[in-house]
């Protein structure tokens, strides 16, 4: 009896959880989902959480992942305003924004929605690059690169045909992934690019020239006012020496023995300020004052 009963038990346990799976679905976070009867979209669930549903083949639960989806176009070749050929290989990504729209025009297959997207990131591209010339993608001018400007252009004309198409999608961010020239272009590319550091590099110059000859022309200035002030100074000086020597002259002119005798006696002491030896003859200036007075220069040989 107790077997019995545990069987039923087990029995109507199975049997509930086979019921649940038949009429209840669960919705994660990341998820969406469209509900058909008899395969017409009936109800869209975007919260997460359980609910109920009649079992297969009445209604069936199509699950879409709401996260947002990557997609990478294929190089294109594309031309610039100024007629210049570009590979560009562009990325995007999106994600549904409204599964009761995207069901009926994709079904269950996202890669039915990115075929589309494809069509309009390609037509988008094809339009804005057209109006843009080859320096705003590769120059070496940082102020003439219109990357952002160009990758916002694609992407506002690219959501404006999602909603006119009513896809029931959005597309989030879009942006060129690569840049690519065609072997033909390559070394025009280059012949640009050369023609531009050289223009660059005589500007450069031109400013080290001009810069220089006014540094010059400064250091000139300084240099001729510094002469002229010290060329002042020095007049100045030789102008007060010159009053100073002439009430010495006054004083000499007085007493020209005295004069004579005071030159003769302090070319002497410059001489014999340290220890010499000099030969000469005693009767020679001003060497003849070593015999008139032996006492001071013994004093300053010392």
């Amino acid at each position: 009896m107790t077997r019995n009963s545990a069987t039923f038990a087990v029995g109507i346990l199975l049997f509930i959880i086979f019921g649940l799976l038949l009429f209840t679905f669960q919705v994660r976070q990341t998820e969406v989902v469209v509900v058909t009867t008899f395969g017409k979209p009936s109800r869209n669930v975007t919260q997460p959480g359980a609910y109920l549903k009649w079992p297969w083949p009445i209604q069936k639960v199509n699950r879409f992942d709401r996260r947002a989806h990557s997609f990478e176009s294929k190089y294109e070749e594309t031309f610039t305003s100024d007629s210049f050929n570009l590979l560009v290989m562009t990325y995007a990504g999106w994600s549904i924004s409204d599964p009761s729209v995207f069901f009926p025009k994709f079904g269950a297959d996202p890669a039915a929605a990115e075929r589309a997207l494809e069509g309009m990131v390609r037509s988008a591209q094809n339009a804005v690059i057209g109006n843009h010339s080859f320096s705003h993608f590769i120059s070496t001018d940082p102020t003439q690169l219109k990357f952002t400007d160009i990758e916002g252009e694609m992407l506002k004309i690219v959501q404006a045909q999602c909603r006119a198409n009513n896809y029931g999608i959005d597309v989030s961010f879009l942006g060129i992934k690569r840049l690519g020239l065609p072997e033909s272009v390559v070394e025009s590319v280059f012949e640009t690019m050369r023609s531009e550091r050289t223009r660059l590099a005589k500007r450069i110059e031109s400013e080290g020239a001009a810069d220089a000859s006014r540094i010059r022309a400064q250091a000139d200035s300084e240099a001729a006012k510094i002469l002229a002030e010290a060329d002042a100074r020095a007049t100045g000086i030789r102008s007060q020496g010159e009053a100073e020597a002439l009430k010495y002259y006054q004083v000499f002119e007085q007493s020209p023995e005295l004069a004579k005798f005071l030159q003769t006696w302090n070319a002497l002491e410059a001489i014999l300020k340290e220890r010499a030896t000099v030969i000469l003859d005693p009767n020679t200036p001003p060497w003849n004052l070593l015999q008139e007075l032996p006492g001071k220069v013994k004093e300053g040989s010392k």
